[in-house]
C-alpha cells in the first residue's frame, strides 16, 4: 500500500504545468487522479495524456481538466472482489484508485509495491500473557518482542498489508496499552487499526463477538505470535473456490517411524508391510479465513476458542476445510521458538 497515496491526487483547478511537476516526482509511479474539493474522483492523467494534449495545441498553463481521462478504472472499497483485482493485475494496470461509495478516493493500489488487494478484514489476537516467554514478557507484551529489528506483530501486519489488507482489528488485554500506543491508528501507513479490549480473557476467538462493524464479508483471524510467509492470496483463493464457511491454514508435520510397520486385517493376518514409513499429519496453524455470517455462532463476551467454533461448525454440517501452508511458519510461544525466530529472520523472505 502506498503510504502517502495523496501524492497521486491533484485538484481539478490545477494547471497542466503543475501536473507535469508532480508526474516527474512520481517517476516510476507516474499517474495522477484528478479530484474535486471533496477528493471525489473525476479522472486520471498520465505523461501520455499530457503529451497528446500538447500535440493538440493545449498550453501548459491551461487546466488539467482539458486533457484528463474522464473514465478511469477504479475499485470501490466495500464492493470489489478478488477476481477484479487479479484481472487488473494481469492486464498490466499498475496503479488503481480505491474509492468509497460516494466516489471519494480513500486509497491507491500500487502493484509495484503490493502482491494483491484482498477484500478481507484481519483480526489479530494479541491479548495473551505470553507466560511461557517470561521473564521477557514481564513488562513487554509478547506481540512487541523484537525479532530482528521488528516486533513480532509488526512482521504480521507488514505481511498482511503486503497483500493489500488494510482493515485491522487487534484484540488486546495484557499490557494492551503498549500495543495500542506502539501501532496507533495505522493512518500514517494508510491502514485502519482498531482495538478490541478484553476486560477478561475471551479465548482465542471470543473477542470477535465485540466487533459488529466489519467492512468485508470475509474475515481473516490470526494469532499475533506467528511468523510466516504464507501466500495470503492463494489461501484466500482456495477458501473462495471451496465455498467453505471456514478454512484453517494447516502445517504439515512428518512423523518418521524408525521400524518396519505391519498392518493387520480384522482376521489378524498381515495385509501390508512398510519399512520405516513416514506419515504426514496436518496441524492447526492458528490462521483462519471465515465467512462473516458464521460469527453469530460466537457467544457474546464469553470465553470461546477457535477450536470451539470449528467443533460447532462441524456439528452443524457447515463446510470446514484446510489449506496446506508449505512456506515458513513458526509459533513464537517458547524461548526455544524465540531463539529460532532470531536465527531464521535473516534467512526467510517475508516480502
Amino acid at each position: 500500500m502506498i503510504k502517502s497515496y495523496k501524492k497521486h491526487l491533484l485538484h481539478s483547478s490545477s494547471l497542466i504545468k503543475e501536473a507535469l511537476l508532480r508526474l516527474d516526482k512520481l517517476a516510476a509511479d507516474a499517474i495522477l487522479f484528478i479530484v474535486d474539493d471533496s477528493d471525489k474522483l473525476l479522472g486520471s492523467l498520465t505523461d501520455g495524456d499530457v503529451r497528446r494534449g500538447l500535440l493538440n495545441g493545449i498550453k501548459i498553463d491551461e487546466s488539467v481538466t482539458n486533457i484528463i481521462q474522464d473514465n478511469p478504472k477504479f475499485v470501490v472499497k466495500e464492493k470489489y472482489n478478488i477476481q477484479e483485482i487479479i484481472n487488473y493485475r494481469n492486464n498490466s494496470y499498475k496503479i488503481i484508485p480505491v474509492v468509497d461509495n460516494e466516489g471519494v478516493v480513500v486509497s491507491v493500489i500500487n502493484f509495484r509495491l503490493l502482491k494483491s488487494y484482498l477484500p478481507v478484514d484481519a483480526v489479530i489476537m494479541a491479548g495473551g500473557r505470553g507466560s511461557r516467554l517470561k521473564p521477557l514478557t514481564n513488562n513487554i507484551p509478547k506481540p512487541l518482542l523484537l525479532v530482528g529489528d521488528k516486533t513480532i506483530m509488526g512482521h504480521n501486519i507488514d505481511r498482511l498489508s503486503l497483500f493489500g489488507i488494510d482493515d485491522f482489528w487487534v484484540s488486546v488485554n495484557y499490557l494492551g496499552e503498549q500495543i495500542e500506543e506502539f501501532f496507533g491508528s495505522g493512518n500514517e501507513n494508510n491502514l485502519s487499526i482498531k482495538y478490541v479490549w478484553e476486560d477478561t480473557p475471551l479465548g482465542t476467538i471470543g473477542a470477535i463477538s465485540k466487533i459488529d462493524n466489519f467492512i468485508h464479508d470475509d474475515i481473516l483471524v490470526t494469532n499475533s505470535d506467528i511468523l510466516t510467509n504464507l501466500d495470503y492470496e492463494q489461501f484466500y483463493l482456495d477458501f473462495k473456490k471451496s465455498n467453505a464457511d471456514l478454512s484453517i491454514a494447516s502445517i504439515p508435520y512428518n512423523v518418521n517411524i524408525p521400524y518396519a510397520v505391519l498392518e493387520k486385517g480384522d482376521d489378524g493376518c498381515i495385509k501390508s508391510f512398510k519399512e520405516k514409513p513416514t506419515y504426514t499429519y496436518f496441524s492447526n496453524g492458528g490462521i483462519y479465513l471465515m465467512k462473516r455470517s458464521i460469527l453469530s455462532l460466537i457467544p457474546k463476551n464469553s470465553f470461546f476458542n477457535a477450536t470451539d467454533l470449528i467443533d460447532d461448525l462441524i456439528s452443524k454440517n457447515k463446510k470446514v476445510v484446510s489449506f496446506s501452508l508449505n512456506g515458513y511458519w513458526l509459533d513464537v510461544g517458547k524461548h526455544d521458538d524465540y531463539n529460532k525466530a532470531q536465527e531464521d529472520i535473516n534467512k526467510i523472505n517475508f516480502t
